[in-house]
């Protein structure tokens, strides 16, 4: 039995409009090499000059991971050649990153774990290389991209945990504002190194698994390596320290090359950057960036609206949805002050991740573009307290506010004019009852039978029948309650 120790190396694009060293704009697929200039191409003579905006969202990101932010910052030339870094080294961050020495929480359903966050630096990403038949293509639009990484200490354990690591912080930086956070478009990436030992013998041989675009993907390459590696130590054999790849359509890492150590990169100061040292009023600027992020307001959903678990963390998957919630629960309290939060909130919640996802879905948006829904926080909020109220049934207030995606209109407007308001008069609804008795004669024989023979199983599934049928003589309107209290007391005789 081995102990296997995981570190991340999570890269990710920051939302600048422009490059990190250069004004070219950053935007992901565009035409190739449109977004270039001397200075990203890596042109002899030219001088970077640093994205300010850059430098705020990574220390923003770092203070959000609970780094501290050094007096003093600055960045080396990481050297090496390759052809998607036409310039044949990277503007990067060694000897002081903007972040360090963090750490990260992370917790499943019933478990936690604290993750130490090494470092967070700046640094400007490599154009990207395009493989076909014989011919490799590059595009330089990418290269210059303001990039950070966050590396964490190696406290990991399984593929799982890396997984829920990744979609933990990628929630984070969404909240931020500071990446969109899409695997799929690279925006987002991770490297994981991963070593394995026998049990209080400390760190093994690493190998990276490099350029993983999908948190599956990172659960997927670390439980195979970790079972590769204890393969070879259980026959002998030694783990050699490499960077190997993840062959999605085998399932397998492959090896890639032979793992670069610092010294390689051969780092020095970059002569054409100064150091910068944080003034009070850019820090400031950075803390009024920070928002309550998704784990503690899971938490606070929990404890001050009294929801589970899951729908506590499906709602705080996205800070627009979370705030929509909120909004939304704000309105059924202003509509409804005798519904408690609690119980709005358990309401609301039932609505926002079932119908309203459902038509949001339909509308071809997103649970991030909720906002931009007809249904606002108020409407659904008016929506839940009239079914709370019992004015309009359950099925109604769902067509409601499917009618209110679909027309733009408040739902008060849209009940009335449709005849939705619920049937509440019980005199209204014995007629009704009434009718239907006079219609389903044998159904009404068949049901006085039941209850007289005691075939309780029977005679509640006649009673819901004609239910059902008094519901309907009534267009759908009649509140149930009553009209079971009607055919209760029709059938005792009064």
């Amino acid at each position: 039995m081995y102990q296997s120790f995981i570190g991340l190396e999570v890269h990710i694009h920051l939302l600048t409009k422009t490059k990190v060293f250069c004004g070219c704009r950053s935007a992901f697929g565009d035409a190739p090499n449109t977004n270039i200039c001397p200075v990203c191409l890596g042109y002899p003579g030219v001088l970077p000059v640093l994205n300010r905006e850059a430098l705020r969202m990574g220390c923003l990101v770092a203070r959000a991971l609970n780094c501290r932010i050094p007096e003093r910052t600055w960045f080396e030339r990481k050297q090496y050649f390759y052809p998607d870094m036409p310039k044949n080294y990277q503007i990067s961050q060694f000897a002081s990153p903007l972040g360090q020495e963090g750490f990260f929480d992370i917790e499943g359903k019933g478990w936690a774990k604290r993750v130490r966050i090494k470092e967070c630096h700046l640094e400007e990403d490599a154009g990207k290389m395009i493989h076909t038949g014989t011919v490799s293509l590059l595009d330089y639009n990418r290269a210059g991209v303001s990039l950070l990484e966050i590396v964490t200490e190696p406290d990991l354990e399984t593929g799982e945990e890396a997984e829920l690591f990744i979609q933990h912080l990628r929630r984070v930086v969404r909240y931020l504002g500071v990446c969109d956070g899409n695997m799929e478009e690279g925006s987002l990436r991770a490297d994981a190194n991963v070593s394995i030992n026998l049990p209080g013998r400390g760190l093994g041989r690493k190998v990276e698994i490099k350029n993983l675009n999908s948190s599956r993907f990172v659960r997927l390459g670390l439980n195979y390596e970790i079972q590769r590696q204890g393969l070879l130590l259980d026959a002998g054999k030694p783990v050699m320290q490499e960077t190997r790849l993840w062959n999605q359509n085998r399932d397998q890492t492959e090896p890639l090359r032979t793992k670069e150590n610092a010294q390689d990169y051969r780092y020095f100061p970059e002569p054409d950057l100064p150091v910068f040292a944080p003034e009070p009023e850019f820090l400031a600027s950075v803390e009024a960036g920070l928002v309550e992020l998704p784990l503690p307001r899971r938490k606070r959903f929990e404890t001050e609206y009294g929801l589970p678990f899951d729908p506590a963390d499906l709602l705080c998957q996205e800070k627009a949805l979370a705030d929509y919630f909120e909004e939304a629960v704000e309105a059924v309290r202003a509509q409804a002050p005798e519904i408690s939060k609690t119980d709005a909130a358990g309401r609301v919640a039932n609505w926002v991740l079932t119908d309203l996802k459902h038509l949001l879905s339909r509308a071809g948006l997103s649970l991030e573009e909720i906002g931009l829904c007809r249904a606002n926080p108020r409407r659904l909020g008016v929506l839940v307290a009239l079914t709370e109220s019992g004015r309009v049934s359950m099925k109604n207030g769902k067509q409601t506010l499917a009618a209110v995606m679909a027309e733009d209109r408040e739902p008060e407007s849209i009940i009335a004019g449709r005849g939705w308001e619920q049937l509440t008069d019980p005199g209204a609804l014995r007629e009704a009852v009434r009718g239907v008795f006079a219609a389903e004669p044998e159904t009404l024989a068949d049901l006085r039978a039941a209850l007289a023979e005691g075939n309780k199983k029977r005679s509640r599934t006649l009673r819901a029948y004609l239910v059902g049928k008094t519901l309907e003589a009534t267009g759908g309107r009649g509140d149930p309650k009553i009209a079971v209290a009607q055919i209760e007391a029709m059938l005792a005789g009064n």
